[in-house]
């Protein structure tokens, strides 16, 4: 038998558009409390709202997390209207994508600032509400570019590669608190930091939805807490 996840505390970064609103929907469902990150306002409260329905508390918090600062302040309010988190999702992300030789040094850096050092703000903040339950789940959402780069994606591909060997340290580091990191390397998602401008030509017979990896993820949380899984690639069936 697996575990019930209801009546738990998530924290989600990225969490008022793509794969983590879809995640935090999913979550409520499950009875999931919510503290939700997110750089722009209108959205965490307009997500916000559509959580309402569920009867879950839900605290919202806009924050960059390239900012310590600013994680540091989202977390002290979610510990302090929810409690200690039992679930963190690290989501969050940008991506740029062009020739190495064509990129500005300064769009490299944010990135890295963003994908790599916003994680870690998180999760300095967050790690130790988990070791003081001797219990909890990390998900760290990553890529198929952190597993296989291409062209064109040099920044976003260094800064997916890096979190899969922080994950990967980070896990060893902490099973003996019971707490289980698993990482997420899906492909192409029909999200805006992939399709940008052009989502609503997203094609849902092809293309992964977020609804897809925020099942996957409930399902990951669910099992038996003696078993985890590490590391996974989820790929579109048939986008050609």
């Amino acid at each position: 038998m697996g575990q019930e996840i209801s009546g738990k505390i998530a924290y989600i970064t990225g969490g008022s558009s793509g794969i983590g609103k879809a995640a935090a929907h999913h979550f409520a469902k499950e009875g999931v409390h919510l503290g939700l990150i997110a750089r722009r306002k209108e959205n965490l409260e307009e997500t916000q709202q559509e959580l309402e329905t569920y009867g879950v508390n839900i605290a919202i918090c806009r924050a960059d997390i390239s900012k310590p600062d600013q994680v540091k302040t989202a977390v002290q309010q979610f510990e302090q209207k929810l409690g200690k988190a039992d679930i963190l999702i690290n989501n969050a992300a940008i991506s740029d994508y062009g020739n190495f030789q064509d990129m500005d040094e300064e769009v490299w850096k944010h990135i890295f600032e963003v994908n790599v050092f916003g994680t870690y703000h998180v999760l300095k903040e967050v790690l130790p509400h988990l070791v003081s339950k001797q219990k909890g789940d990390i998900i760290n959402v990553s890529s198929s570019n952190g597993l296989k780069a291409t062209a064109g994606s040099t920044a976003y591909s260094a800064s997916k590669f890096a979190i899969q060997g922080m994950s990967e340290a980070l896990m060893q580091e902490v099973r003996k608190e019971n707490i289980r990191v698993f990482t997420m390397n899906p492909s192409l998602v029909a999200t805006k930091l992939a399709f940008g401008d052009k989502l609503e030509e997203k094609n849902e017979d092809k293309f992964m939805q977020p609804e897809d990896i925020a099942e996957y993820m409930v399902a990951q949380l669910k099992l038996n807490q003696r078993i985890f899984i590490k590391q996974s690639a989820q790929w579109a069936t048939n986008p050609f």
